[in-house]
């Protein structure tokens, strides 16, 4: 009976042994799924970390732990199982065993990676196309022209690269990838490094001639915007001197011109002209004024 014990341990030793020696590498992402390629049909187990999760028997699967329930799956057509809704401690070593008279069974090592989110690409100088590729995590970065690889780094938060202006018409790509995924960006270099409609022979003399052209503009504007200010203040100023002697000195008497009186005989009650007329003077104002004997007396008494 012992003999007959040892011979069994013996046997299972063996084919622990056997199956660690042909473990298959599998990677998943988190919240993605996962299939293992080797099918159970009929009747057959699946254990993972050495404990039996899950048995196939009579064509009806029944899990055994609870936390596989509704992400553990098998397909009765190709007799697969999948695990979905990966995370991160679901990595670890699988075992299938499908009973079909053979004498291993089939393990994989399962490792579930982080999700790889898409990469950025910017240009980081206005005078020459210096690319940066950039991820939130750290992963592997690759830079492709056409199907050549230009640059890579196995794990990095950023990538840069440098394009010359004649290859703006090659198509660029970065990708982000980890064992399980890739995701990758088509870069337009000419949109983003702004050479559409140049080439590498004129595009520095073409640039120059740009900023010439908007600092002459600004240059004329302003002399523009001068001449006019100062002919508007010779205008105000010519405008005031003309209102100014149209109008006369302001708190000065009109000058008046007295003349001599003589009388001659008895003509103070004759018509006299209208003291509106102008006689003799352009701009002088002649006034009139009756003559009265006894005015004339009393301001004779009065003076002396």
């Amino acid at each position: 009976m012992e003999s007959t014990v040892r011979i069994i341990f013996l046997l299972v030793v063996m084919r622990l042994s056997a199956t660690e020696e042909v473990k298959k590498k599998l990677p998943g992402s988190v919240g993605g799924n996962i299939t293992l390629p080797d099918p159970v049909l009929e009747f057959g187990f699946l254990f993972y970390g050495g404990r039996n999760i899950a048995m196939v028997n009579e064509g009806k699967l029944k899990i055994l732990e609870e936390i596989y329930t509704n992400r553990l799956h098998w397909d009765r057509n190709t007799g697969l199982f999948t695990l979905a809704d990966l995370q991160r401690n679901d990595s670890g070593i699988y075992t299938i065993d499908s009973k079909t008279g053979k004498s291993l069974s089939t393990s994989y090592k399962l490792t579930v990676y982080d999700s790889v989110a898409p990469p950025t690409v910017k240009n980081l100088s206005s005078e020459i196309c210096s690319l940066l590729c950039s991820v939130d995590k750290e992963t592997t970065l690759l830079w492709f022209k056409d199907e050549e690889i230009l640059n890579q780094s196995s794990s990095a938060l950023s990538l840069p690269l440098t394009v010359q202006q004649q290859d703006f018409s090659s198509s660029y790509r970065c990708v982000a990838a980890n064992p399980a995924e890739t995701k990758t960006v088509t870069v337009n270099v000419k949109a983003i490094c702004g050479g559409n409609d140049t080439n590498s022979s004129d595009y520095p003399a073409q640039r120059n001639y740009i900023i010439l052209f908007a600092v002459f503009s600004i240059v004329s504007a302003l002399v523009v915007i001068v001449v006019a200010l100062i002919i508007k203040q010779k205008y105000l100023t010519e405008n005031k001197r003309t209102n100014g002697q149209a109008q006369g000195p302001v708190g000065t008497e009109e000058e008046v011109e007295y003349s001599d009186i003589r009388v001659c005989g008895n003509r103070q009650e004759e018509d006299l002209p209208d003291s509106s007329t102008t006689i003799g003077h352009s701009g002088l104002t002649t006034v009139y004024d009756k003559l009265e004997v006894h005015r004339m007396i009393s301001e004779s008494v009065e003076n002396t």
